[in-house]
């Protein structure tokens, strides 16, 4: 990838703008990360109910202090920053290496496999994160056996467990780079489709835009992105959101004792819970990722541009 006007590599600038957008994504939303988090692992309730949501905030408040809510905030931040910036950086010299060898236009399928081999990279370099956060969400700091901290959590589990430890949860993990692929190739394709459209009416009009707000990057505003990041959320969470349920049951404590593989925990929670047992969470979730999601491309995107 060839520099740009400011001298910034292009590389640099993806992976800056995405280092931002995980820090303040995290910083935002983590009390919600926690609550879905607690939701995921409950095997007793078979019914996920979005009142359930306010009443795993409350005794978290209660039981532990107000504190407790922002338990695990270090390993959930650094994986965050980690992860965003990593897969900015992945994603954007891949594309630039596909329009390079195509000579032309990405197409859908040319976003879902550039996103989609972004997203194994980045998966398979940040699980260990993931692991101790999963934990240090999940419980309380007065559990027995309790991580104190990142260090603390990937230190124990190395000890206890060893390296297969830190891979918990890996394979479902790779199943769900599905949902950050048909993302971005959503959002990618709903840009395109934006930018036609603002086209479209500025050629038909004065010239003066459609009233949707300053464009910021590529003839999109910031409504734009607002709107366009969350419906691309929606339609790809929607589709394989099971996974990440399967992922956190694996990632707990005492996964070992209660299931042996990603398998084994598909067959129990579909014996145990049906259906609905996949979709634990999901409330707290949509609550969750819709803003997280929001800032993450907002951030990523004006960052992106102001350092172009």
């Amino acid at each position: 990838m060839k520099e740009r006007q400011n001298g910034i590599p292009p590389v640099l600038v993806e992976t800056i703008a995405g280092f931002t957008a995980g820090f303040l994504s995290t910083l935002v939303a983590h009390p919600l990360d926690l609550v879905k988090v607690r939701l995921q692992v409950d095997r007793e309730s078979k019914t996920p109910k979005l009142g359930a949501t306010w009443r795993i905030a409350r005794n978290v408040v209660a039981n532990e202090g107000r504190g407790a809510l922002y338990r695990g905030f270090s390993p959930n931040l650094v994986g965050n920053m980690t992860s965003w910036g990593l897969f900015f950086m992945l994603y954007g010299e891949i594309k630039s290496r596909v329009t390079n060898h195509k000579k032309g236009g990405l197409s859908s399928i040319d976003y879902l496999l550039s996103s989609g081999t972004a997203g194994v990279l980045t998966a398979i370099c940040t699980n260990p994160l993931w692991v101790v956060k999963t934990r240090m969400l999940s419980s309380g700091r007065s559990v027995p056996g309790a991580y104190l901290g990142l260090t603390d959590g990937l230190r124990t589990i190395l000890r206890d467990e060893g390296t297969r430890g830190l891979f918990r949860g890996l394979v479902p993990a790779l199943f769900g780079v599905g949902q950050g692929a048909l993302q971005f190739m959503f959002y990618e394709e709903l840009k395109l489709w934006r930018r036609r459209l603002r086209e479209r009416n500025n050629s038909i009009g004065d010239g003066g835009g459609d009233g949707s707000g300053e464009k910021v990057g590529g003839g999109l505003s910031n409504i734009d992105f607002l709107t366009l990041s969350a419906a691309s959320k929606v339609l790809s969470g929607s589709i394989i959101y099971p996974y990440r349920v399967v992922q956190t049951r694996l990632q707990t404590y005492d996964a070992d004792a209660v299931y042996s593989s990603a398998r084994d925990a598909v067959v129990k929670i579909w014996r145990r819970e049906g259906l609905t047992g996949f979709y634990k969470g999901l409330a707290p979730n949509l609550a969750r990722v819709l803003p997280s999601t929001c800032i993450t491309f907002l951030v990523y995107e004006n960052t992106r541009y102001y350092l172009q």
